[in-house]
């Protein structure tokens, strides 16, 4: 009886590893995500600025 507990206690905290993980990697992801966007938001001509310079 003792084993089946041990497995499954090693089972959940190999669950809960993996699933902080991908928060680990999805939460940042989502930030700079939204943070691309909304400085892409606000300025959308930055680009057309960039090129027109370049080719002065």
């Amino acid at each position: 009886m003792g084993t089946k507990a041990a497995k499954a206690m090693l089972l959940f905290a190999a669950m809960m590893f993996f699933a902080v993980l991908a928060l680990d990697i999805a939460a940042p992801a989502l930030v700079l995500s939204v943070m691309a966007l909304s400085t892409w938001a606000v300025t959308p001509n930055a680009s057309l600025s960039r090129q027109e310079e370049e080719t002065a």
